[in-house]
């Protein structure tokens, strides 16, 4: 089957994070939604329609990891093709569609397609064409997985999204009972063989399992509760307590005490703190003391703002939504429902405002632009402290970054 995943008109809704990426590789659970998408729907080829601005970012860094053959912002050939919006979440098993069908959202937004229609583009997508809106004469289907209209929904559902893919890990060799630590619940704990559980270390899964990935390492003396997720090669600093509904990606260093929040690979929140029912993203450093607050004072609805939308949203805990890239002070304390654009930095001895965008280098002294130059300086060298080259096409994504944000948060 040929599977085409299309980001959609709503990918704004996920910014700070979209503005870097497409909206697919979001992580939520052990795995990005793209990885739960493959998995559920079973391709044998794969198209990804994104960005012409993230295009290349996709065929790099997303496309060699991928099971099948791949290929980015190609029209749609003589094949019937699933069509499938990126920002779906499979939960449960996909019923598979065999004649032309579609299945639309409450906005009569293209959910799924079922479609034989030579020469669709992701043009057409992006500007809901005649071509693409002649889709939705198809006959309807019922609708299958969930379509997360804000990040703050995967948020949500990511204890579930932890329940659900640790089904796939049944064949995970058992958790080793033996050793300076304490397991509760062993069975429903996964341990890769080459992890590290240091003294006085406890895991405990009565809630949920506890899912343990390749060459991850757990202080002394840390208490980890499930459901959770520690990505490969993270290392969770002694004496942190890592709680119920957290996932957190490849090669971060966490400390303090985590809640209900998700973190993207290679960021850094090392030291004492709290952070609860956040979405952090890539190569975040976040400075010792630094705290997210994730529930109001008046235990009042959540208003968050998402450029210029202020958004009432029906839930007591969100904390802090944080862009790739984004440096937060020693001692920060971020209010309940932050938006930290891509790339910004905090510094103040104040409460910061709920709203920072991308690019913006705030300190006592008030807010300025992050200059491009410098921030590309920065970003040298925080990819060389993780083995990372530098390329061109890193400066043209920044900029174009740049662009993104400009036009979407002002």
């Amino acid at each position: 089957m040929h599977l085409v995943v299309f980001e959609g008109s709503r990918w704004p809704s996920f910014a700070p994070l979209s503005l870097s990426q497409p909206v697919f590789n979001l992580l939520v659970g052990t795995s990005t939604l793209l990885e739960k998408q493959i998995r559920h729907l079973r391709p044998t080829r794969l198209t990804l329609w994104v960005r012409p601005g993230l295009a290349d970012y996709v065929r790099r860094l997303i496309v060699p990891h991928l099971p099948v053959p791949t290929a980015v912002n190609v029209p749609l050939d003589d094949q019937p093709a699933l069509l499938c919006s990126g920002r779906t979440l499979f939960i449960s098993q996909f019923e598979p569609l065999t004649e032309p069908t579609v299945v639309v959202d409450e906005d009569s937004l293209v959910r799924f397609a079922y479609t034989q229609s030579p020469g669709l583009s992701p043009e057409d997508c992006a500007r809901r064409s005649p071509a693409w809106l002649k889709l939705l004469e198809l006959p309807r289907g019922m609708s299958q997985g969930r379509l997360p209209e804000f990040l703050w929904d995967l948020i949500k559902w990511n204890d579930e999204a932890l329940v659900a893919d640790s089904v796939h890990l049944q064949k995970s060799p058992p958790a080793p009972r033996d050793g300076p630590y304490h397991l509760i619940n062993p069975d429903n704990i996964f341990i890769d063989p080459t992890a590290k559980l240091s003294p006085g270390v406890v895991i405990d899964a009565d809630k949920g399992p506890v899912m343990i990935d390749a060459q991850a390492s757990i202080g002394a003396n840390s208490v980890v509760y499930g459901p959770c997720y520690l990505g490969k090669y993270t290392q969770i600093s002694p004496l942190s307590v890592i709680r119920e509904g957290v996932s957190i990606g490849p090669q971060c260093k966490v400390g303090g005490e985590v809640f209900n929040s998700i973190i993207l690979g290679m960021s850094n929140k090392v030291h004492d703190g709290y952070m609860g029912d956040s979405y952090i993203g890539q190569w975040v450093n976040i400075g010792a003391g630094a705290i997210t607050s994730n529930l109001k004072n008046t235990y009042g609805p959540i208003r968050m703002r998402i450029g210029p939308r202020e958004i009432t949203i029906d839930r007591r805990f969100l904390g802090s939504l944080i862009g790739d890239h984004a440096k937060i002070g020693i001692g920060t304390r971020l209010v309940t429902g932050s938006y930290i654009g891509y790339g910004s930095m905090i510094s103040i001895s104040g409460l910061p405002p709920r709203f920072v965008p991308s690019f913006t280098f705030l300190t006592d002294k008030g807010a300025h632009s992050y200059q491009m130059d410098k921030m590309a300086v920065v970003q040298r060298q925080v990819f060389g402290r993780r083995g990372r080259d530098w390329l061109e096409s890193d400066e043209t994504m920044l900029r174009y970054i740049a662009d993104t944000a400009a036009a979407m948060e002002k």
